[in-house]
């Protein structure tokens, strides 16, 4: 079938094996998402990636701080991170 789409090669293909009906619905759809969502965080764990959500004005400051001193603010959080978990950042112990 002739589409006046410009296509890279691997969606052409795509276009192709659809139109030539080889797809086919996925039986047990949430179970499935659910078993490949748990390979991708598997992966995402084992690469060392983390998702973590900051309040805004706290993002505002790292980014701020880390344009400042000329590195990422992914940067920043890293190695904030590394220092505390090797004990160069120590917590203050609040008193009562």
């Amino acid at each position: 079938m002739n589409h006046n789409l410009k296509l890279e090669p691997g969606e052409q293909e795509l276009l192709e094996s659809y139109e030539r009906d080889e797809w086919q619905s996925v039986t047990r759809l949430q179970e499935k998402l659910r078993q490949y969502q748990s390979y991708a965080t598997s992966i995402f764990e084992s690469m060392g990636l983390v998702s973590i959500a900051l309040p805004p004005e706290d993002l505002k400051a790292l980014r701020e701080k880390a344009a400042a001193t000329g590195i990422s603010y992914q940067t920043l959080i890293a190695n904030i991170l590394h220092q505390y978990v090797t004990g160069g950042i120590v917590e203050k112990l609040r008193s009562h």
